[in-house]
């Protein structure tokens, strides 16, 4: 995992071409990162996209786009949106299952990607937009916006710049406790429901930043009636002897925190750890500290600067967060879920 530099160019600074954008989905995930998107001074807001004429159009007026698209006898919204010539890239916010094809239909009309967490469902479906990502030179890239923050960077400079010494142990969780609603789309099955794939995504990132991919994980978990998981528990193992050992539940409330222990000392995020305002270290031989982050916006405005810097350099990835890092995501998390025999409906 690379580490983005610090810059001193605030994430809404103009810096090249206007880029235009369409975005596909009006849920809340799409209303928080839009309402960054439209901070960006070299962010063209053109077309969105909606199964109904009405959240289309509402969605367009608040946010301020040019076109909206819904389903019409002239096509879906998604294929009115890609059809499109002015949009140059969208954004995909629909829940996860529709992913991949969201994604694939859009590398096909030539769109570059920005498609939100988990990337697909699972790695053979990644693999399959990163190759024709690749084949038709189009930019994708999954949008797991704490990687981009400044308060992981710098958590991930500090590890990496030796401050703690040797990372050998890792504890995150997230967490919380909705009530049961079979109508909502974290408990159904047919959506990908669960905490894994919504939010073991965070946790790992923390452990592969800081440790590197894993020579073995051992996954266990608690399944609700209708076979999605509650509640996980990855153990991650290295050939150097350090560990990780993450848990997400839909099922407690959950500090939500990330320890990272080394040979000289440790390092603590606050919670969220998917978007931490204050990290706490404290070195052996030194003085504990705090150091503070604030964020532009919601924190999105980080990542849609990266994604607007490769756009505008003719990068097809992000350097930083790249296509062949989500498909590794995606294996660890196929094995997570074969080892504690969750399937959903969409599975081959």
């Amino acid at each position: 995992m690379h580490l983005n530099p610090a810059t001193n160019i605030s994430p809404v600074t103009a810096t090249g071409r206007p880029i235009r954008w369409g975005v596909i989905a009006t849920g809340s995930i799409a209303q928080r990162v839009v309402h960054d998107l439209a901070l960006l001074q070299d962010a063209v807001l053109h077309a969105v996209s909606s199964r109904s004429e009405a959240s289309a159009r509402d969605f367009a007026q608040n946010f301020g786009f040019t076109s909206s698209y819904w389903d019409s006898a002239e096509g879906t919204g998604i294929e009115r949106l890609l059809a499109d010539p002015e949009v140059e890239i969208v954004y995909i916010a629909t829940p996860h299952v529709q992913h991949h094809a969201a994604a694939l239909a859009a590398l096909t009309a030539g769109k570059h990607v920005l498609c939100e967490k988990p990337l697909t469902m699972d790695a053979a479906q990644a693999r399959e937009l990163a190759e024709l990502a690749q084949a038709r030179g189009l930019f994708l890239m999954e949008a797991v916006w704490t990687r981009f923050l400044p308060s992981f960077r710098r958590a991930v400079e500090i590890v990496r710049g030796g401050e703690i010494g040797q990372p050998r142990w890792i504890q995150a969780d997230l967490g919380f406790a909705p009530a049961f609603d079979p109508g909502a789309r974290i408990w159904d099955p047919a959506a990908g429901g669960g905490a894994l794939l919504d939010l073991a995504i965070y946790p790992l990132t923390w452990a592969l930043a800081m440790l590197g991919e894993p020579s073995g994980m051992a996954a266990s978990g608690t399944l609700t009636p209708d076979g999605i998981d509650l509640q996980n528990s990855l153990s991650l193992a290295y050939d150097g002897g350090a560990h990780a050992q993450l848990t997400t539940s839909i099922g407690a409330e959950c500090p939500s925190i990330v320890s990272v222990a080394g040979t000289e000392g440790w390092l603590q995020s606050a919670a969220p750890l998917f978007n931490p305002a204050e990290l706490i270290i404290q070195p052996r031989q030194g003085t504990l500290r705090k150091e503070t982050f604030e964020v532009v916006g919601n924190g999105f405005s980080y990542e849609l600067r990266e994604v607007t810097r490769c756009l505008q350099a003719g990068l097809t990835e992000s350097p930083f967060m790249t296509v062949k890092e989500s498909v590794d995501m995606m294996e660890l998390l196929d094995e997570a879920r074969r080892q504690m025999k969750v399937r959903y409906p969409s599975d081959p």
